[in-house]
């Protein structure tokens, strides 16, 4: 922290707002004036002398506390010490600094500090591993008031003064308070579809309104989804100086038992039994990392750390999750704190299919060690493109570190799954490809069976075709096809299911997830096939148009277009028109929008900042959701 401004005398006294300010905990620091400024250390020199006046420089410790502080000017007079009144113009915000080669949050790398620092514009992916998708995001650290909202966090979440100089615990703690589990957080999370009295997920641009309302109401905003816990908690680590980015993993495992085995159970015909089929598997799942040293690890386990504060799990008595070091995870050291056996599970668990016999017993039928963590990414530095980051989280499926990496999660405590020796060698083998469709158009399922052997085998098929939430918890199933087919020997064969749009529009939920759960019994060896995927269906877009000037301090226009695709109209649709520099976030509704037809919303706003900028636009309603826009535009100086 540095100052340009004129002091009347010396030295300073700061401490943060707060009772009871006390200098061993770092929350009462008397600044000295020294001659040379010492690294590691609070001081302040003169830098400029005039009459009654002078400048300093001030510079702060490394720990310091993070807060809002209160500066005090003390004068020596022969009578004694005089100190400054109360003046709020004088306070002084201190935040982590990851330009500090001694702070805990020092990145070293300039271009990763003004992507995970300074950006206040992200893009978040989402889909599925084979149609992943983005949208931009709007962080608004730098908004006005945003500031103040991600400290009155730490306040809400009772943190101790003593411990806001440590990133540590502030990541643990924001982990818990931006979700309303059992805190009365942020955000109020929300996944069986129904959003009255609030915004749905897919609704929200960024940040700066869920932040706002909360420090405005103290009362968690409805609704949020892993996206948006994601979205708005990397905010609150970058406005307050953590480097931090959103990650997301596809195919993510919840382990409720860190076995790394997720279990689906089928009955004797070879469906899925719901009944004591429990566990899911999240098409894709959001998360944070925020960078920091931990000193509470061996030396090199700080950098990444994985922290979630989408509420999944209880730790230590509260729904939050981390920070656990993304090295000891790829290694296995799931003993190092915290939840590191969670974010393990999530990344490594194997799939397995198990037959459920009548007299109670189970019986393996088939292992897939590649289905969950498939995928991990987040955004490039300084592009908007997609950076695959999953060998930070895991070594490569069957390599010899992969393999030490289990090992060494088995040996502190992780209960070893069960392994491919246990299943017998398969003389048929069975896959399945969904192919690209658009949002209310069909589709088709091409199913492949191979032969592997000499023989000639029959087998009795199953497809079922289910609406899910992105979670992987099925809502209902809306296609059954039984089918037999005949496998000649060494040769393979492919059935093809078509899958109407009438078969799932009316059923279909917010995201377009159809979910595929194929099944086969062979005949001869009474052995069960299994395979599942899910898909995302391809949703129209907003058109954003900015016709005329794009000056700074200038009225601009903004058009925001859309055409509805469906034969149903479209009722109570949300237009939502977002773009830091340029306008802060505001909202419109249509009551109705025939089919087939165009609707057209103009904005105008005054542009703050010269450069590239980004307009962020979404729309909703209860029949189609997760409909997005966006524009880069360049705003010239005058």
């Amino acid at each position: 922290m540095s100052s340009g401004s004129e002091f009347p005398c010396l030295p300073q006294q700061m401490h943060p707002k707060g009772r009871y300010p006390q200098p061993n905990k770092g929350t009462y620091i008397r600044v000295p004036v020294v001659q040379e400024l010492e690294s590691g250390k609070w001081g302040a020199i003169i830098t400029q002398s005039a009459d009654s006046s002078m400048s300093l420089t001030i510079k702060s410790a490394p720990d310091c506390i993070v807060g809002k502080f209160r500066m005090y000017i003390a004068v020596m007079t022969p009578v004694g010490i005089l100190r400054t009144k109360r003046n709020p113009d004088r306070d002084t915000y201190i935040l982590f600094n990851p330009w500090c080669p001694e702070d805990a949050v020092f990145l070293d790398d300039e271009k990763e500090r003004q992507e995970y620092v300074l950006n206040d514009l992200g893009t978040i992916f989402y889909g599925d591993p084979e149609n992943v998708k983005s949208r931009s995001w709007n962080y608004g650290q730098f908004e006005e008031n945003v500031l103040d909202a991600c400290l009155y966090l730490m306040d809400r979440a009772e943190l101790d003064l003593s411990g806001r100089g440590n990133p540590i615990k502030i990541s643990r703690v924001g982990s818990a308070v931006i979700n309303s589990k059992d805190d009365d957080g942020v955000i109020f999370g929300c996944w069986d579809n129904v959003y009255d009295y609030g915004v749905a997920p897919s609704a929200w641009t960024g940040s700066l309104d869920i932040l706002l309302e909360y420090y405005s109401s103290k009362k968690p905003v409805r609704y949020g989804q892993c996206w948006v816990f994601a979205g708005v908690f990397n905010t609150f680590l970058r406005c307050i100086g953590i480097p931090a980015r959103v990650i997301t993993t596809f195919s993510s495992a919840h382990d409720n038992n860190a076995n790394l085995q997720i279990d689906f159970f089928l009955d004797e015909n070879g469906k899925m039994d719901p009944k004591i089929t429990k566990d899911s598997i999240w098409n894709y799942h959001c998360w944070n990392e925020a960078w920091m040293a931990r000193s509470d690890l061996p030396v090199g386990f700080g950098g990444w750390q994985a922290v979630d504060s989408t509420p999944q799990e209880n730790s230590d008595g509260m729904y939050r999750c981390g920070p656990a070091s993304v090295q000891a995870v790829k290694h296995g050291h799931v003993c190092f704190q915290f939840d590191t056996p969670f974010v393990f599970a999530e990344v490594n668990s194997d799939v397995i299919y198990s037959k459920s016999m009548k007299d109670g017993t189970k019986e393996i039928q088939g292992i897939d060690t590649t289905c969950i963590g498939k995928l991990i990414v987040t955004k490039e530095v300084g592009e908007n493109k997609m950076k695959d980051i999953t060998e930070q989280y895991k070594f490569q499926e069957g390599t010899e570190e992969e393999r030490l990496a289990l090992d060494t999660a088995l040996m502190y405590g992780v209960k070893k799954p069960a392994t491919q020796d246990t299943v017998s060698r398969a003389e048929v083998e069975m896959d399945f490809l969904v192919e690209d469709s658009t949002f209310g158009s069909d589709l088709k399922v091409n199913i492949t069976f191979q032969n592997k052997t000499q023989s000639r085998y029959t087998a009795t098929s199953y497809l079922s075709g289910n609406i899910v939430f992105y979670t992987g918890v099925p809502k209902t199933e809306f296609k059954n096809h039984s089918f037999d087919v005949t496998l000649e020997p060494m040769k393979s064969q492919t059935v093809e299911v078509l899958i109407k749009s009438s078969e799932y529009i009316s059923q279909l939920l917010e995201q377009a997830f159809l979910h595929f759960f194929v099944t086969a019994r062979v005949t001869e060896t009474q052995k069960i096939l299994a395979r599942q995927k899910s898909v995302t269906l391809k949703i129209p877009s907003l058109l954003l148009k900015v016709p005329g000037e794009k000056v700074i301090s200038k009225e601009m226009s903004v058009i925001v277009e859309f055409t509805n695709p469906l034969k149903q109209a479209l009722t109570n649709v949300v237009l939502r028109l977002d773009g830091p520099g340029l306008l802060t976030p505001t909202s419109k509704m249509y009551r109705e929008i025939p089919p087939n037809s165009t609707l057209t919303w103009e904005e105008t706003c005054i542009p703050k900042r010269a450069g590239l900028r980004k307009l962020i636009a979404s729309l909703d309603c209860n029949a189609l959701r997760h409909v997005y826009g966006e524009l880069d535009i360049n705003i010239q100086s005058v």
